[in-house]
């Protein structure tokens, strides 16, 4: 049996720090310069749903953290990032599923020599409840903050 990898926290340093769906809605707008990731698969985006930022002039950044459908980690993920524009003046608020890629994104980006790095915590479903579905505690959707889907 093989030890998991131990999540990166931002109280080690590994990024600024965990942030609630509508903590990071407040900070994207309140900060121009804000950035929203989302760094779920591309089926996740496109079949589950993505937050919607138009209300605050905002577009949400496609960065996979592991591709779709072999899950393996994607080795170009800085660099894609980078490309987007995003720079380490920047504050970038990383989001997932539930909050453990976006944990480990951002850690990744502050190794990088990004400093504003956040995890959105609870992630776009959340936890699973007591049947085994996500969706119904915590995440943004619960959190009532806007999303589409398709």
């Amino acid at each position: 049996m093989t030890d998991k990898p131990k999540l990166p926290r931002s109280e080690d340093g590994a990024y600024a720090g965990d942030m609630s769906p509508g903590e990071a809605w407040a900070r994207l707008e309140a900060d121009a310069k804000a950035v929203l990731i989302d760094v779920r698969t591309d089926a996740e985006f496109g079949y589950v749903g993505r937050p919607d930022l138009s209300k605050l002039g905002h577009e949400i950044t496609l960065v996979q953290w592991v591709t779709f459908p072999d899950n393996g980690k994607n080795a170009g993920f800085v660099d894609e990032v980078a490309a987007t524009g995003v720079t380490p003046e920047n504050t970038i608020m990383f989001l997932c599923r539930s909050g453990v890629r976006s944990r480990y994104a951002a850690a990744a980006m502050t190794a990088a020599g990004y400093g504003d790095c956040h995890n959105v915590l609870e992630g776009f479903e959340g936890d699973k409840d007591p049947s085994g579905h996500r969706g119904t505690i915590g995440g943004w959707k619960v959190a009532g903050l806007p999303w589409v889907q398709g």
